[in-house]
């Protein structure tokens, strides 16, 4: 591997925390009482904790500094016309409403914008996306290029919408039938892989050519926009700045989890261009988050996003963040260990149909690897296959998505190399004795979104 491709931390570490490191023994007590679920392990038993980066960042002295100037007037806070000027002026948009995460921004645009029976086309299905969907009567319509579906295949832009698929599903459905098109920047279960601004571009044109709005997860938009300028001619010389502002020219709004390219560990919002969808908004907002001025935050938080919102497009922090992940996704390559390719922004998925030929979908290999990483290293990550997608709300069938993958998730300004090394070394050891690695089976199956709070044992 070429060490010199890889940039060291652009930051200095001023406070540090603790982890623990627990014996094989007490991580197999551990685990046996969290049903095998890596998402209720204690986190005082995990050494890296690599579930997700959703939250888990480290925030910068500016960011702290910032909490300090919190307003928590219960309407009209000085932090949120910060945050207002700060989305206006980076994304472009004309309205932001604040909500205590993705999710609920999720929530608030499925309730105003999808009437039942309507399709919502995506570039592939989040959990909690598609669930605030279907929950208000939307039939999720995956659209993604087909390359997106197989782990193996190295091109640039894998999250493309393919715009034939997107054409045919509103030729036959009409465009009155499709509400919105969802848009991922980048795409979490594709493996954090990116979208060309040629296809934003051409998605856009389609979309409004029919009358059909399009909205962004803009959960990762920063990752996203590194890529363009890494990968996309035209944008090489482009700032980050720049390249995020045409990208949300191309968007009627976005739901955005500011847990991931905000550097915070609480809020999101939902920007909207639509005066008439951002009304109703407003009054729904209050039903379900809070006052339209704080959603849900804290006026603490919301100073901190609209300052990590600004230090996600600084250049040299973007650029180290990418190519920390990437540095584990090579070191697992050389090694022969099958992982999702090309490396995406926030993770390295491993493939968990070729990590465990001797498993059969049913006998959930991706939560069965997760669950033996814990076991063997102490590293905890996340099940990202059979169990995530859930059922069909019609036939009560396992969905079965093509790609079985275990998410190895980088929290950004967390860890160093060093500690990608050890997760590297934990997992090519497991590697080696992946025969070892035994199948598991529901003994508790939540209904909704399983993956959180299910419980399993050994076949």
């Amino acid at each position: 591997m070429d060490y010199s491709k890889y940039p060291a931390e652009p930051f200095k570490i001023k406070m540090v925390e603790p982890v623990a490191v627990v014996d094989r023994e007490e991580r197999e007590r551990v685990a046996k009482e969290a049903g095998y679920n890596t998402f209720l392990i204690p986190s005082k038993d995990v050494y890296i904790d690599l579930l997700t980066d959703s939250g888990t960042n480290a925030m910068s002295d500016r960011q702290w500094a910032g909490m300090m100037l919190g307003d928590e007037a219960y309407a009209g806070s000085r932090n949120f016309e910060h945050l207002e000027e700060t989305v206006k002026e980076l994304l472009g948009v004309k309205h932001i409403i604040p909500t205590h995460q993705g999710r609920g921004a999720e929530n608030i645009l499925s309730s105003i914008a999808i009437k039942p029976g309507q399709y919502v086309p995506g570039n592939m299905y989040f959990t909690t996306t598609r669930y605030h969907q279907e929950h208000n009567g939307g039939i999720f319509v995956d659209v993604i290029r087909d390359e997106a579906h197989d782990a193996a295949i190295d091109i640039p832009f894998k999250g493309d919408i393919d715009i034939s698929k997107l054409e045919k599903l509103i030729d036959e459905k009409g465009a009155e039938n499709i509400a919105y098109v969802c848009l991922a920047v980048t795409v979490n279960l594709a493996g954090g892989q990116p979208v060309s601004m040629k296809n934003m571009r051409e998605v856009s044109e389609l979309c409004h050519k029919h009358g059909i709005k399009v909205f962004f997860d803009a959960t990762r938009f920063a990752e996203n926009a590194y890529f363009i300028k890494e990968r996309e001619e035209g944008y090489e010389n482009k700032t980050i700045k720049e390249i995020v502002h045409e990208m949300f020219s191309y968007s009627d709004g976005a739901t955005m989890s500011g847990k991931k390219d905000g550097i915070v560990n609480i809020g999101g919002f939902l920007a909207l261009n639509d005066e008439e969808l951002f009304m109703d908004a407003k009054e729904l907002v209050v039903v379900y988050e809070g006052m339209p001025s704080y959603g849900g935050m804290a006026g603490r938080d919301m100073e901190a996003l609209a300052i990590g919102l600004r230090e996600s497009m600084q250049y040299e922090y973007i650029r180290y963040r990418v190519l920390q992940v990437r540095y584990l996704g090579e070191r697992l390559k050389e090694a022969g260990v099958p992982i999702v390719e090309p490396v995406g922004g926030h993770a390295v998925f491993l493939d968990a149909r070729r990590f465990c030929p001797h498993l059969s979908q049913e006998q959930f290999p991706a939560q069965a690897l997760a669950n033996e990483l814990f076991l063997e290293s102490g590293v905890r990550s996340m099940e990202r296959g059979i169990v995530s997608a859930g059922r069909d709300i019609k036939t009560g069938e396992n969905h079965k998505p093509k790609l079985e993958t275990v998410r190895l998730t980088i929290p950004r300004r967390v860890y160093t190399y060093k500690h990608m090394d050890v997760v590297a070394d934990a997992v090519i050891k497991l590697y080696n004795h992946k025969e070892d690695i035994r199948g598991l089976k529901f003994v508790y199956e939540p209904k909704q979104l399983r993956f959180f709070t299910a419980r399993f044992d050994y076949i």
